[in-house]
């Protein structure tokens, strides 16, 4: 009987396994509630967002279009008086007391108290929200250049600082090691002491609006090159003998052995390198002043105007900016992992 009773715990697990459990829901709603809230909002008409209280399901206030009237209207249901029960459409408000006309009968105006009368709400996803970004806006040019700053720059990023963690790792050359601690010291300079130096640099050589002007400066990151020597440190020193008592080039060696096997800090690396392109705000801001070279992160600031805000439109490209890294980081998380582990413990 003890026995049955230890294996029936077992199975229902003990307390702290439920805590944990517990702990582990309240903080994964803690952080995507707001991301779930946002979905939902952008589905959401610029009148829906207005709505008081608001609400995660994008409601919204039922309107009708009424002969002589210039806009629809919104709709009420009368819960007191003697219009109790009919559908009544407000024309104007004056404190508490709203005129209201009935859709049959738009020529006769009735003032109701507006604490006797009630919303008429309706369940309307705006998908014209995410239609209006490629009819109305230049969505796809700015998807277009995000997409090529982010491609080009991976591409360059995993090129260069490969290279010079392979220097770093498996030559030996007299300053080796102060190069190293230099290179790894830049990482406590804010972003913003460089901004300018860089951007005299970026307009000496003519790369202001041009695309090319945010990918070259962030070719090169310590970071990437930290990682990648730390994982090319484990790579045994005999096998690259072996490949140059072969006759086999220093790049050939790099290209063929070197690469392939640090495929997992690579991987890493890569993943990176797109979550920081895409991401990108403050030195495309500073480089790129034509709309036309606008990345989705420039877009989405132009949205915000300085006497209104388009809302719904903005909630919306702020979806479509956070989906393909969400994909990516969900599909390769695991490599995320695996390539950390491997860079910082071996």
């Amino acid at each position: 009987m003890a026995k049955l009773v230890e294996i029936m715990r077992a199975r229902r697990g003990d307390w702290t396994d439920w805590a944990s459990y517990a702990y582990l829901i309240f903080g994964t709603l803690l952080m995507f509630g707001p991301v779930l809230w946002l979905a939902a909002s952008s589905l959401k008409s610029q009148a829906g967002l207005g709505e008081f209280p608001p609400t995660l399901l994008p409601w919204e206030q039922t309107r009708a279009t009424i002969q002589g009237q210039r806009a629809p209207l919104p709709l009420f249901r009368i819960s007191k008086g003697e219009h109790a029960g009919e559908v009544l459409a407000e024309t104007r408000r004056i404190g508490l007391q709203a005129t209201m006309i009935d859709p049959a009968r738009p020529e006769t105006q009735i003032r109701v108290p507006i604490a006797d009368r009630d919303k008429i709400m309706q369940l309307r996803p705006a998908w014209e929200n995410y239609g209006d970004l490629i009819t109305r806006f230049s969505f796809g040019a700015y998807f277009w250049n995000t997409v090529f700053i982010t491609a080009v720059a991976t591409v360059l990023t995993l090129l260069v600082n490969s290279m010079a963690a392979f220097a770093l790792s498996k030559y030996r050359f007299r300053g080796r090691e102060p190069v190293f601690m230099i290179m790894i010291a830049t990482l406590m300079i804010p972003p913003t002491i460089v901004l300018v130096p860089n951007y005299l640099i970026a307009s000496m050589l003519g790369l202001t609006n041009s695309l090319w002007g945010v990918i070259w400066p962030a070719v090169a990151t310590p970071t990437g090159v930290f990682m990648l020597r730390q994982y090319m440190l484990t790579l045994p020193d005999d096998l690259l003998e072996a490949a140059r008592m072969d006759n086999a080039s220093e790049w050939r060696i790099y290209w063929k052995i070197v690469l392939p096997l640090s495929a997992p800090a690579l991987a890493v690396l890569a993943i990176f390198s797109v979550m920081w392109r895409w991401n990108e705000f403050l030195w495309p801001m500073v480089v790129l002043n034509r709309s036309e070279n606008f990345t989705l992160q420039l877009a989405l600031n132009s949205f915000q105007g300085e006497l209104t805000t388009q809302w719904n439109y903005l909630l919306a490209m702020t979806v479509v900016t956070l989906l393909p890294v969400t994909v990516i980081f969900l599909l390769l998380q695991k490599y995320i992992t695996q390539g950390i582990a491997s860079a910082g413990v071996k």
